[in-house]
């Protein structure tokens, strides 16, 4: 699992004017919540985020260093300006590491499926999968492998190659994608 870590500072400053001057300085003003709702208020700094920002996925696991300190958390929110190409708040949600995760993924399909290439038409199902695991099993993506699936053949759930320590929660039987016959 790649490691992305952001650095952050606890801030006392709140409101409007306290925000404006942290982004003038190139700081970002961001709250980490806990699981039990707690938040702290932190200053980041907005280029260091916005490179984590920019190659992660909303299952991707960032260490925030708070004052020194790491935090394993997800990146819930930010708020973008589409003008200025910047983030101006940014909403972490910390976890625990020995506490497992349940969470909805979007199943990537791969591949060229061979009944497509002989005129078949792929069909897609159920787009997503719920799993659970621990923080440091969990995968950036779910891909499928669908190269081999030939017309009249079907991709399910329970097809799925995960890494050992992902239980998967959706039902086995559920249809990923399927290729069918052409129309004549």
């Amino acid at each position: 699992m790649d490691q992305f870590v952001v650095n952050a500072n606890t801030r006392t400053e709140t409101g409007k004017r306290a925000a404006q001057k942290m982004r003038k300085s190139g700081r970002l003003p961001a709250v980490m919540y806990n699981s039990k709702g707690e938040s702290v208020m932190l200053d980041i700094d907005e280029a260091e985020f916005t490179k984590v920002w920019k190659n992660s996925t909303p299952s991707t696991l960032v260490n925030l260093k708070v004052d020194g300190k790491d935090n394993l958390v997800f990146i819930k929110d930010t708020e973008y300006d589409i003008k200025t190409d910047k983030n101006l708040h940014v909403d972490f949600h910390a976890i625990d590491k020995d506490k497992p995760l349940k969470m909805s993924m979007k199943i990537q399909l791969t591949g060229s499926p061979a009944g497509v290439r002989e005129g078949g038409r792929l069909t897609t199902h159920y787009p997503q999968v719920v799993i659970q695991c621990l923080p440091k099993d969990l995968p950036p993506r779910i891909c499928a492998d669908i190269s081999a699936l030939g017309i009249g053949q079907k991709y399910y759930v329970k097809d799925l190659q995960l890494a050992e320590g992902i239980t998967v929660l959706t039902d086995s039987d559920k249809m990923v994608a399927s290729v069918s016959a052409p129309k004549r």
